[in-house]
């Protein structure tokens, strides 16, 4: 009997589960995620998932990992520095999809180019201004290389991707091979993310097989992919942005095969993000329109998951519209001051002692910072550089910032992932009500303390002790929990339509949650059970279920539904591509060869068929999968012209699926 192994590393814990022939838990772990480097906290879990099953690393026929990196990445605005080519477009194009807040200031070259929707060139490509380009800009981790219609004829970006790799050495992201639609801006968006993460992808995956080799795992790696797919560790590292919402969707799949249920709603929280998903006859919904995370809406196929900056980890923060006050949590996540305790308790406590014994209050109280060792500090400016040199541990914020001018400086290094703020979070006020022990309950206690004192609007404070401070984050959870949930039924509920989710927070709604009787009786609820998942679901989703009015399933292993989802799952590779008719009998095919012609639509399809089942074939192989099976579907556009069928467009779609390749 083959041992499958499991590996999820979340904002918080890093999970292992060892499943056995796909039919049973032998064994589950956690440890703490090592933000610095991940596979330490892998190698941990897996060390003592091992010796929880008394299981040797031989016997391990298959690892699989499902991560949150990418998809917190984006949510925090962190990832490597990179340079974009956009190729046949104008200035105005870099406004749309969000391209330039993606950008962010980052180098970017506009060249003349492309090609047009039949995958004629447009103009010829000057590949001498590529080549005085970059050696102008700074130092980058990658690039990302987009061409107008280049699904149509990947000419120019291929052109392009093979001088910046001769030239520079560095990894290129081309737009084509990460989505076969239209729409250069969002592809181009979705080639400059993947091009953000591939270093931080790399790393984890090469020190995570590293992490395996040192335990004795020589079974090959495998990675979960947005939409509940596997592949080999080699495609994660190329394509990194297939990984976004990889956590959540190893998730659904865990939830499935847990419960058995066919329909639910699955919310997964960890320690960053809260994400929400939809199972409808034992699958996950695909979202048609590409993975949306960190405000960016990508060509990425992914499952139909709303992520929410909303976790146990999740930053409180002081409301500051009104005079009542209040708190908010997230959208970033903060090291709790309660597990920072445990690592610099000579340091932590004190400092809390020392601001609890100051007669006021300060805005930087319960608040601190580490660097984070290993990160890219590559091309700092002279300040960022100059506050870096002060953090050499654990601070407090107040013994770092010097001035009000330093503030944008530590954002941003806090943005690139070198450094990591700590405060108040609903994992500290657990441990004041009795629903969390494993951290520095003591440290817990002090800092929400500190942040109760704090002053509202009207100059009262913000609750009467760390009791009542922790109850108030709790329920702000909740309440932002159910919203979340709240918001991802209205889009898909047919009643209401895309576009209704603000309706979860309208008061209406809310009155009907509180079952309201008056003169007008109202009564909301969900009509279709909850399946929680996460380490603390049992901690705060049994109010939420109370107070959506539903059926609330808390499986025994849910703690660990990610990684046991990422070894139950399929290898599942997808190529399409389009057939056109740009003339008379005249119909194109457009792959990854380029524009064919043939005289009938029928013998376009068949050639483009072909053509993408042998890549969709070979790139199943080298994503680790085994009996491969094939499926083909063919979405054809036609036209009625003076009493005429006429063919106007063919999306020609290749599937192919197979078990992952076990070590035997």
């Amino acid at each position: 009997m083959s041992l499958l192994l499991g590996v999820d590393t979340g904002g918080t814990y890093t999970d292992a589960a060892l499943v056995r022939d796909e039919r049973e838990v032998v064994a589950r772990a956690k440890a703490l995620t090592t933000r610095h480097d991940l596979a330490e906290g892998i190698g941990k879990a897996v060390s003592e998932v091992l010796a929880a099953a008394g299981a040797q690393p031989g016997e391990v026929s298959l690892a699989a990992l499902s991560t949150t990196l990418a998809t917190n990445a984006l949510v925090e605005g962190q990832g490597g520095r990179v340079g974009l080519v956009y190729i046949g477009f104008s200035e105005a194009d870099l406004t749309r999809n969000g391209l330039d807040r993606a950008l962010n200031g980052e180098p970017v070259l506009l060249l003349d180019g492309g090609h047009d929707h039949a995958g004629v060139a447009r103009s010829a490509l000057d590949l001498d201004v590529i080549s005085a380009w970059l050696q102008t800009i700074p130092d980058v981790s990658a690039f990302a290389v987009a061409s107008q219609f280049a699904t149509r004829n990947p000419e120019h970006e291929n052109a392009v991707a093979e001088m910046i790799r001769t030239r520079t050495g560095k990894p290129v992201s081309c737009s084509h091979h990460l989505s076969a639609r239209l729409n250069g801006p969002k592809r181009a968006l979705t080639a400059l993310l993947n091009a953000r993460l591939i270093g931080m992808i790399t790393r984890l995956i090469a020190r995570a097989e590293e992490k395996l080799g040192e335990i004795g795992i020589e079974a090959p790696l495998m990675v979960v992919r947005g939409d509940g797919a596997l592949i080999s560790a080699a495609v994660a590292r190329e394509r990194p942005i297939e990984t976004i919402l990889s956590g959540p969707a190893a998730s659904l799949v865990g939830a499935a095969w847990l419960t058995g249920m066919r329909d639910a709603l699955v919310s997964d929280i960890g320690g960053t993000t809260t994400d929400v998903a939809l199972l409808l006859n034992g699958k996950p919904e695909i979202d048609p329109e590409g993975a949306q995370v960190g405000g960016f809406r990508t060509m990425v196929e992914a499952v139909a998951m709303r992520t929410t900056g909303l976790g146990g980890d999740s930053e409180v923060r002081l409301a500051t519209e009104g005079l009542a006050g209040g708190i908010e949590l997230g959208p970033r996540r903060v090291v709790p001051v309660s597990l920072l305790a445990l690592e610099a308790p000579d340091i932590v406590l004190p400092v809390l002692e020392e601001q609890r014994r100051a007669s006021t209050a300060s805005e930087f109280d319960g608040m601190f910072l580490r660097r984070v060792i290993g990160a890219d500090d590559q091309g700092l400016s002279v300040r960022e550089s100059e506050i870096l040199a002060r953090i050499t541990g654990v601070h407090p914020v107040s013994t770092v910032l010097r001035a009000r001018m330093e503030r944008q400086a530590l954002a941003r290094l806090r943005d690139r992932g070198i450094i990591q703020f700590g405060g108040v979070t609903p994992s500290d006020a657990c441990h004041l009500l009795g629903l969390f022990s494993a951290w520095d309950g003591q440290a817990a206690r002090l800092v929400l303390g500190l942040l109760a004192r704090k002053r509202t609007g009207a100059g009262n404070a913000l609750a009467a002790g760390p009791e009542a401070m922790a109850r108030m984050i709790v329920d702000q959870l909740t309440r932002q929990s159910v919203s979340a949930l709240l918001e991802t039924v209205l889009s898909h509920d047919e009643g209401f339509g895309p576009g209704h989710e603000q309706l979860a927070r309208h008061v209406l709604m809310q009155k009907g949650l509180d079952g309201h009787k008056g003169l007008l009786r109202m009564e909301a609820g969900l009509n279709i059970p909850v399946v929680g998942l996460g380490a603390s679901a049992r901690s705060y989703y049994p109010a939420v279920g109370r107070r959506l009015g539903c059926e609330m399933i808390l499986p025994d292993d849910g703690g660990v539904a990610n990684a046991i989802g990422a070894v139950v799952g399929r290898v599942t590779m997808r190529r399409s591509g389009t057939v056109t008719c740009p003339a008379e009998g005249c119909f194109r095919t457009h792959g990854a060869q380029g524009p064919r012609d043939f005289a009938t639509a029928e013998a376009a399809m068949n050639a483009l068929e072909e053509e993408l089942e042998t890549v969709v074939r070979s790139e199943a192989g080298t994503a680790g999968a085994d009996e491969i099976e094939m499926r083909r579907t063919r979405d054809i556009r036609h036209s009625e012209v003076e009493g005429r069928d006429v063919f106007i467009e063919a999306q020609i779609t290749l599937e192919a699926t197979g078990r992952p390749r076990i070590a035997r």
